[in-house]
């Protein structure tokens, strides 16, 4: 059974907050720390990411219909800094699958691994890095299920993260591709 097609868009911050509203105040959203965000708020937090030289947010479309989010992010700059030491070549990684009543089998790890071949067919993209909470048991099974290999727990302002990379190499190897 095929999936059907992923592909991605520009995130525009004022069309799609909305959509992106939708999303990220829904139950199943939880770890995205938004459950409780009014449309101005997701509006303003995605022209905060617009605006930024170096986090970038896309929607992800199934079938030419929006259905996921992602976000890639600079760690030297965003998010991660002064929380392990970077090395050339990282790529920090958020993406959130919108919710749905109709799910299809296979289709969160369809658009993890649709995510990571986007930021790897950057040739200056080395390694991906993730920090999803340590409580996200869900999402550290599609991490591995796609090569990431967690290193350590960390403590950022807003959860308890566990530090996850994903060099080109694991991604490959894990998707059965000869390196």
């Amino acid at each position: 059974m095929s999936i059907g097609t992923l592909t991605l868009r520009s995130l525009d911050p004022l069309e799609d907050a909305g959509l992106l509203h939708g999303w990220v105040t829904h139950p199943k959203a939880a770890f995205w720390m938004m459950q409780d965000a009014r449309l101005q708020d997701v509006e303003r937090e995605y022209m905060r990411i617009a605006a930024h030289e170096h986090h970038h947010a896309s929607i992800g479309l199934h079938d030419g219909e929006p259905a996921f989010l992602m976000e890639w992010y600079d760690p030297r700059h965003v998010e991660l800094v002064g929380l392990y030491e970077p090395e050339p070549g990282d790529v920090g990684m958020h993406f959130l699958v919108a919710p749905t009543d109709r799910p299809l089998h296979g289709f969160t790890r369809a658009v993890i691994t649709a995510v990571m071949t986007e930021l790897f067919a950057d040739p200056a993209t080395r390694r991906v890095v993730v920090e999803p909470d340590v409580d996200n048991k869900a999402v550290h099974a599609l991490n591995a299920a796609v090569g990431f290999v967690p290193e350590r727990e960390i403590d950022k302002p807003e959860k308890r993260a566990l530090l996850s990379f994903c060099t080109r190499e694991q991604f490959l190897a894990a998707r059965g591709v000869a390196v």
